[in-house]
């Protein structure tokens, strides 16, 4: 399959192209020429099948003959080598919780199976590969445990200087070699837009072999479809087939992973786009002209994002059209008060402890339910293990939160950030040093 940018419909480039450029030449993001729709057995069968088989159908029909197919299953079961389960609770809610994985996050899935691509398609000789990648929490960890140790790569984490938790700085600072830290004197949003500029840079770019490991990356969406397919079938076993996903939103890839999905054929009813004061989305969907705003912080870090980048990916989606986004995705926005007091609640009503993401995301299923009068099975993506927030939580709460031993283990290790102002020369001298 080809891939083609946002900003240029007729430039095209391959798979592995896509994956190792991240951004096209013209400043777009890319886009598969086609969504693959699946066969309706298979979609009519999920809930008869495994997640690597789910997995790898759903792979397949994006990479095509561009990965053999025993190396592509190869990737995908290590890829999702670890659970996704959907949990219900005791006041009605449904949680698909998405941090098993080694960084405790949502992002693992992304992050591993990028890694594995790259690893794959990298040939003997190729110039040492730079990836750059912004993170507001949890995607540099999970990027930083995909790359550890993988030859020929040197990764560039760059987060913002006090608005990561203590666990995710531990999670960036304390890897291999080839894993660089660098913590931002700004916000996500200049993290961000250090990455961008880097990638926009041709004489940086003939000088180093820079790609992404944002969500900006294509292989980074892809197998976010993976987990929404596999929600399903596990749903459609308890016998509930008319679905709603609540996706807590930063930059927006969670929930375009989850519309791509929708378009290959998975019957999802709606969406809910959650986010927390970072409320450019809700804006617009409101009305308001789409007006990207400087990043806020809040207790839910990792959507502490101002511009989010993949909602070019939505519109392109939808055609540009407000009123047809609209139909697919209602927007709610919430306060830190309202965060803390819906972690609470859930707790109180069914003794679960949620990350401030996640109840970010419940907070905006309720608000879905009583909004249209609902039903229907509305389920809540929990992003990220509790134990990476430990300051939300109030003190009885947080005894009841279970640590895991990896994370203790980071707490042994030495710490090791490069610290940096938010400014583009300086960082570009830094990559060329």
């Amino acid at each position: 399959m080809k891939f083609y940018s946002t900003n240029n419909p007729l430039y095209f480039v391959s798979f592995r192209e896509a994956v190792f450029q991240s951004l096209p030449v013209d400043k777009g993001l890319y886009m598969p020429e086609q969504i693959p729709q699946l066969d309706r057995h298979f979609i009519d069968n999920l809930d008869t099948l495994s997640f690597e088989e789910i997995a790898f159908e759903i792979a397949q029909a994006f990479v095509e003959d561009d990965i053999p197919s025993h190396e592509l299953r190869r990737i995908v079961e290590e890829t999702i080598a670890f659970p996704a389960p959907v949990v219900d609770l005791k006041d009605g809610s449904h949680i698909l919780e998405l941090f098993h994985g080694p960084s405790l996050a949502f992002k693992d899935f992304g992050a591993r199976f990028m890694s594995r691509v790259m690893a794959y398609f990298a040939e003997e000789g190729d110039r040492l590969l730079d990836v750059l990648v912004a993170t507001s929490g949890d995607t540099g960890g999970a990027v930083a445990l995909g790359f550890a140790g993988v030859p020929n790569t040197r990764v560039s984490i760059l987060f913002p200087k006090g608005k990561v938790s203590s666990v995710q700085e531990l999670q960036l600072c304390t890897n291999d070699a080839n894993i660089r830290a660098i913590e931002i004197d700004g916000n996500f949003d200049d993290c961000q837009n250090l990455v961008k500029q880097a990638f926009n840079d041709v004489d940086l770019n003939h000088q180093l072999n820079l790609t992404s490991a944002n969500s900006i990356n294509i292989s980074r969406l892809i197998p976010q479809t993976f987990y929404y397919f596999w929600a399903f079938s596990q749903l459609k076993k308890a016998g509930k087939e008319r679905v709603i996903f609540s996706v807590p939103s930063g930059n927006f890839g969670n929930l375009t992973a989850g519309l791509i999905a929708q378009r290959m054929g998975l019957p999802v009813k709606h969406f809910v786009a959650a986010t927390n004061t970072n409320d450019v989305v809700p804006r617009y969907l409101d009305g308001e002209d789409f007006q990207p705003l400087p990043a806020k912080a809040t207790l839910s870090n990792a959507m502490d994002v101002g511009n989010p980048s993949n909602w070019s990916r939505i519109t392109e989606l939808f055609g540009g059209s407000r009123i047809e986004i609209a139909k697919a995705i209602s927007a709610y926005r919430f306060s830190d008060k309202e965060t803390q007091e819906a972690i609470a609640s859930v707790y109180q009503q069914s003794g679960y402890i949620c990350c401030p993401h996640t109840a970010v995301a419940w907070l905006a299923a309720q608000r879905y339910r009583d909004a249209v009068a609902s039903d229907d099975t509305i389920v809540a993506l929990s992003t990220a293990h509790p134990c990476k927030f430990p300051d939300v939580f109030s003190e009885r709460i947080g005894k009841e939160v279970v640590t895991p031993n990896a994370v203790q283990a980071l707490k042994m290790k030495s710490a090791r950030k490069i610290e940096m102002d938010a400014d583009y020369p300086g960082f570009r001298d830094f990559l060329l040093s």
